[in-house]
Order: C-alpha cells, then sequence, then structure tokens
C-alpha cells in the first residue's frame, strides 16, 4: 500500500514537471517548431511555371549549323513554388549538345534528356516546345582565298588605275564546307580612288566576307597599293628592217605614246628554231619602261 502511494506520488511529479515546469519556454519551443514546419511545408507546394528561353548548340570545332533554326523555346519548370518564383529568367538558357552529330540534316528531338536546363536543385524540366526542330550540320573547311581592292569613285579626268597590289594577296578563310569551297575571293573595305591624281596607298585595310555570319576571315587586315597615272593608249607603229616591215603597238601613257617618231624605234631582226623570222623592238631610252609593246609582226 505504502509502495502503490509512492509510486502515484513520482508520478505526478513527473507529469507536473513536463506540464507545469517551465511552460513559458517550452511553449516557445513548441511555436518555433511549428513555426518551422509551415516553412517547410510552404516551401514543398508544387506548381509549375512557363518560361521563354534562348536555345543554344554545343557544337564540335570542325562543324557548324547552316539553316536558321529557332532561337527561342518554352520550357515548363515544376516543383517548390518559392525556388520557381526565385528564377531570374534573364539566367535560363535550354542547351543541346551536338558534339558527336555527324554532318547532315538531321531532325533533333527536344526533351527533358536531351536538352540540359541550368535550374535549382529540386526543380525539374517537365516539357520543352517546339518538341521537334530542323537543323542542318556541315563540317567546316579552310582555305586560302584572293584578295581584292574595293573601290569607289575614278580618278581624276585624264588619270586611271594601272593596278593593284595587295599585301598579302592571299587570306585564310573558315566556315561551313558548302561556303567555303565556292568562295573564290574576299574583299576590302571600300576604298576612295573619287579625283586621284596619283598612286594610294592604305595600311591594314579590313577584309571581310559577305555572308560573315558564316564564313570568317582568320587574318583580317592587308595593305593594299594602288596605282594611279595618266590615260594610255595604244598607237600602231610600222617601220623598215632588211627590207622587212616590222608592225608593232606602243601602249603607254598619252603624252608619251602621242609624241613617239617612226624614225626614233629601231628593231632587230631574228630566226627561230622554226625557221621563222621575229623582231625586237628597241625604244629609245627615255621611253623604255615607261611603255609596252604589244602585236609584234614581221612581214614577208
Amino acid at each position: 500500500m505504502i509502495f502503490g502511494s509512492d509510486n502515484s506520488i513520482s508520478l505526478k511529479q513527473i507529469a507536473r514537471k513536463i506540464f507545469l515546469e517551465d511552460w513559458v519556454m517550452k511553449l516557445i519551443a513548441l511555436l518555433i517548431t511549428l513555426a518551422l514546419w509551415l516553412g517547410v511545408t510552404g516551401l514543398s507546394t508544387p506548381t509549375t511555371k512557363r518560361f521563354t528561353v534562348p536555345l543554344n548548340f554545343n557544337l564540335s570545332n570542325n562543324a557548324d549549323i547552316t539553316n536558321e533554326p529557332i532561337q527561342e523555346v518554352d520550357i515548363v519548370l515544376s516543383g517548390d513554388k518559392r525556388k520557381i518564383e526565385q528564377i531570374n529568367r534573364a539566367e535560363l538558357m535550354a542547351t543541346v549538345d551536338l558534339t558527336d552529330l555527324a554532318a547532315g540534316d538531321r531532325v533533333l528531338s527536344l526533351t527533358p534528356e536531351t536538352v540540359s536546363v541550368q535550374r535549382p536543385l529540386g526543380v525539374k524540366l517537365d516539357e520543352i516546345q517546339p518538341s521537334r526542330i530542323a537543323v542542318r550540320l556541315e563540317t567546316v573547311e579552310e582555305k586560302d582565298v584572293e584578295v581584292k581592292a574595293a573601290t569607289t569613285g575614278e580618278p581624276a579626268s585624264g588619270f586611271e588605275v594601272y593596278s593593284e597590289t595587295i599585301n598579302p594577296p592571299k587570306v585564310r578563310v573558315r566556315g561551313p564546307a558548302s561556303s567555303v569551297r565556292t568562295l573564290d575571293h574576299v574583299l576590302t573595305d571600300v576604298i576612295d580612288l573619287a579625283g586621284a591624281q596619283q598612286d594610294i596607298v592604305k595600311r591594314q585595310v579590313p577584309v571581310g566576307v559577305s555572308n560573315a555570319k558564316k564564313t570568317a576571315v582568320l587574318n583580317t587586315v592587308v595593305d593594299v597599293s594602288i596605282r594611279i597615272g595618266e590615260k594610255r593608249l595604244e598607237r600602231r607603229f610600222s617601220i623598215v628592217v632588211s627590207g622587212k616591215r616590222v608592225g608593232f603597238a606602243l601602249f603607254g601613257p598619252r603624252s608619251i605614246v602621242e609624241h613617239v617618231r617612226s624614225d626614233e624605234l629601231k628593231a632587230d631582226l631574228t630566226r627561230t628554231e622554226s625557221g621563222e623570222e621575229s623582231a625586237r623592238i628597241i625604244l629609245p631610252e627615255s621611253i623604255q619602261d615607261r611603255v609596252e609593246i604589244r602585236n609584234v609582226r614581221v612581214a614577208p
């Protein structure tokens, strides 16, 4: 009987200690626990949200896309509501890995398994729209092509362009095979010739191609020298040498060619191995480097 009374007293003491002593502290702890529970359950509230994001392709170094696939796709994300609401739309991007894809026309399936989107832990990629797109993948090639000077305007009256020299004369281009194989030259930036009366020299002139998005010039500048001088004309002459009539033309600046006299011109006759006669025209020393001899013929 005494044992039972002591046992009853102990239970009452334990109950008092649990429920009545330090009840304020215990109430605060309960409230904190409840708040944490509500916070966790709030984060776990499931939701879905649709985003429009840029579509990016990972390509190998020797491949390029030559058609114009869509630039954006719609994605659907699901998961914790607060995490999804905190996503910065500007930081989202959908990426498709094409590094192991062979060249050719391909139809890509855009699924959560084939598209990569960086997203918070616990947020799931559910859907991509459109789910299929077409791409044309080409191998990338390189080759050297000629550089030509792009010009505008005309030299001054009475003057003309004699020649253009470009250094280096060729540059290397890189791009899809279909573009590179058909490219035979590239152009410099436009050089203005309007009213020019003397040579024009330009250093470090940029070089480009019309379809720069697909084909790139690897060495992008050249030096350009354009020779400009007095307009030239061609004038025919005929002289007699050892009883043979030798006909030829002189081509050069008008002021020089118009003043050449036939009696200033000479020729040496020789025979070729086949027995035909040929002539070497001898010009006055003052014009030797300034005119060109053309169409030499020896009449019988």
